[in-house]
Parts: structure tokens; C-alpha cells; sequence
């Protein structure tokens, strides 16, 4: 029996590992989430299970709610996973370490322009909707590529699913915990990610985060391999 070979100086094996590099996505998200739930109006641009739900809220007519903002973020998203769909379409069958790379690229370009707008024009309504749209369409394409790219429990926005796993699959569940670190790790990456975010934009604004974001994206980009 023999054991496939990854060909010497092989490009896709250049780089960090996707797995290492979705954790770092899901700090981004945490991020990023901070930044438009506590400064944007009660929205979610890099979740979009707590964003249905909010805009539930929003429509039954609940206090510090906006249809409005929910509905921008919404739609940016689905018009980034459109986007991030078609991107992945061309590239079918080629570089996995390209597609990731260039993703992340635009994601971290997309990040650092919402940093500007907020650092330029502070606490406006046309900020605020900047904002929400440029981050939940960076989120949308980075959703649909991590779709793709297909690496169990590291969705990188969502943790619904991987904790359900987590607890059925555990020792006490029906299962052996063979994939309780990286979901375990996926959920301290959401929370770290969270508690900073909360944390810069209760003492520094949304400028800072975003540029952490951006800057995290970008690094990711140039670091990130094709390997799991």
C-alpha cells in the first residue's frame, strides 16, 4: 500500500494551515461583531443566525432596534456570498492556497476601508450604514469560500452546530471527543475575539477594532497555506 505524496516545494504547502488560519477568521468575527452590535445598532454583520433573529425583533417593533440597519446588513451579506460563490466557481479545481489568499485579501481591503470611513466620519448615519454594509459584505464573501474550502466545525461566524457537536459528540454524549479541541477552540477564538472588540469599542470607538481586523486579514492573506 502506498501513501500519497505531496510534491517537493509544492506552493499549496507554503504558508500556515487553513485550520489555524479559520481559528484566527473566528477572532476577526468576534470582532467584528462587537463593533456592529455595540456600535452600529443592535446588528450583526458577520452572524447571520442572530441577525434574522434581531430583525424579527426589529419588525415586531422592540426598543433599540432597526429594520433599517438589519435589513442593509442582511442583503450585503447575501450580495458578498453571491460574489464569494462566483469567485469560487472560477477557481474550481485550482489553487486552494490562491483562492483562500486572495478572499482574505479582499477582505482585509474591504475591513480597513470601513476603519477609514469610521476614523474619517464619526457618529453619522451615513457612517453607520457604511459600516454595516462594507463588513457583512466582507463576511458574506469570506462565508461562502469557508463553505467551501469544507473544514469541519470552523465556520468561522457561527457556533450553534459546533457546540451541539461538541456536547453530543463528547464522552458524556455519544462519542469519543475526538474533535473537542478544535471545537473547543473555535468557541474560546469567538469569545476572545468578542471580549476585545467589546472591549476597544467601549473605551476607543469602532476605528481601532476594524483596523485589528483589517491588519489580522491581511497578515492571514499573505500567511495562509491550502493545507488543512
Amino acid at each position: 500500500m502506498t501513501t500519497a505524496r505531496i510534491p517537493a516545494g509544492d506552493p499549496e504547502t507554503r504558508g500556515v494551515r487553513l485550520v489555524a488560519v479559520l481559528l484566527a477568521l473566528t477572532v476577526v468575527s468576534g470582532l467584528i461583531d462587537a463593533v456592529s452590535y455595540l456600535g452600529l445598532g443592535r446588528v450583526f454583520t458577520a452572524n447571520m443566525t442572530g441577525n434574522v433573529v434581531v430583525l424579527g425583533f426589529a419588525a415586531a417593533g422592540a426598543p433599540g432596534f432597526s429594520v433599517p440597519h438589519t435589513a442593509t446588513s442582511l442583503v450585503c451579506f447575501l450580495l458578498g456570498a453571491v460574489a464569494g460563490g462566483r469567485v469560487a466557481a472560477r477557481r474550481k479545481g485550482g489553487s486552494r492556497r490562491a483562492w483562500a489568499r486572495w478572499t482574505l485579501a479582499a477582505e482585509a481591503l474591504l475591513v480597513g476601508v470601513s476603519a477609514v470611513v469610521a476614523f474619517a466620519w464619526p457618529d453619522t448615519a451615513g457612517t453607520r450604514y457604511a459600516l454595516i454594509a462594507l463588513t457583512a459584505f466582507a463576511m458574506g464573501l469570506r462565508n461562502a469560500t469557508v463553505r467551501r474550502l469544507g473544514i469541519p466545525d470552523l465556520t468561522t461566524t457561527v457556533l450553534t452546530m459546533t457546540l451541539t457537536g461538541l456536547a453530543a459528540d463528547s464522552r458524556l454524549g455519544d462519542g469519543t471527543g475526538k474533535r473537542s479541541p478544535r471545537r473547543t477552540a473555535s468557541v474560546v477564538a469567538m469569545l476572545g475575539g468578542a471580549f476585545l472588540g467589546a472591549w476597544l469599542v467601549l473605551h476607543h470607538g469602532l476605528g481601532i477594532p476594524l483596523l485589528i481586523a483589517a491588519l489580522a486579514s491581511g497578515v492571514l492573506a499573505v500567511v495562509a497555506s491550502g493545507r488543512e
